[in-house]
């Protein structure tokens, strides 16, 4: 156990890819990887999209795993782990989507009080995140997004309006990604989160392997940056109000996130408590 100057080449990139069906999100996964690892058969896809990640085969030779149904959140981690275990560099979680659904369902069947019941469901999501998060791969995963509406009322009637697109997986989700890129129809991306510096002032551009390749340059940057204080660091688990915060630090700091697991998960179990939760499935506070 040792304290140590941190590096960029000791992170793994966490991608959030969001967009509608047909928008490009599968095979703009994979060019990123390829541009993360420059090896094809260290790639792998974790398909629940009917396949639709054979449907690239040409590219390379890259590895696919299916879950299967239901796409629940143990499903996913054990096909993280396979990966893994396999010594896959990069693997692409096409999508994401269906975990939350699956999830949505389960809890709209169970019987009982529906705020009690999101103290089942939320830690079980909550494991799948810290699942990327700790992966020792680049993680990249897709989000497929939908027409959202809000209720406003014209004429004494609340009539449903349009107001841009959403992703179909929990609130807040962009928090515990380094990079969200939105693609549109057209396939054209733009970052609406961006921790590397590197596509915030681009105007919209499509997904190469190139862009990969930057990412991978950013991540391999020797500019070191000194770690904080260990009991400065200690107090900023503790004073976590929110799964976000927590994952959020917990992702900004891959030095220390063996040194300091007990405590990670002692402030989540905290977190996790079933006062804590509000009947969205989200923190108290």
């Amino acid at each position: 156990m040792h304290l140590r100057i941190s590096k960029r080449s000791q992170a793994r990139i966490r991608i959030a890819l969001q967009g509608p069906s047909g928008s490009g999100k599968t095979y703009s996964s994979l060019l990123l990887a390829y541009g993360l690892v420059g090896d094809w058969s260290k790639i792998a896809v974790i398909d629940t999209e009917n396949q639709s990640a054979d449907l690239y085969a040409n590219l390379g030779d890259y590895n696919v795993i299916s879950p299967g149904l239901p796409y629940t959140p143990e499903k996913y981690m054990e096909a993280i782990q396979c990966c893994e275990n396999a010594g896959m560099e990069a693997i692409v979680i096409d999508s994401l989507s269906h975990e939350w659904e699956t999830l949505l369902d389960i809890h709209s069947n169970m019987p009982g009080n529906s705020f009690t019941n999101w103290s089942k469901i939320t830690p079980r999501h909550n494991h799948l995140i810290n699942k990327i998060l700790s992966s020792t791969a680049h993680i990249i995963t897709t989000v497929r997004s939908k027409q959202d509406y809000v209720l406003t009322e014209k004429n004494g009637k609340q009539v449903p309006e349009k107001v841009g697109m959403k992703g179909v997986q929990r609130d807040g989700l962009e928090y515990d990604f380094t990079i969200v890129f939105d693609i549109n129809i057209k396939h054209f991306a733009s970052a609406s989160k961006d921790r590397t510096g590197i596509f915030g002032s681009l105007p919209d551009f499509r997904i190469t392997a190139e862009t990969g390749e930057m990412i991978k340059n950013w991540c391999l940057s020797s500019e070191p940056s000194v770690e904080a204080d260990p009991k400065d660091f200690l107090e900023a688990i503790q004073s976590c109000k929110s799964l976000d915060q927590l994952y959020r630090l917990y992702n900004e700091n891959p030095s220390l996130q063996e040194l300091h697991k007990e405590e990670f998960v002692t402030q989540k179990s905290k977190l996790l408590t079933p006062q804590n939760f509000r009947s969205n499935g989200t923190t108290a506070h």
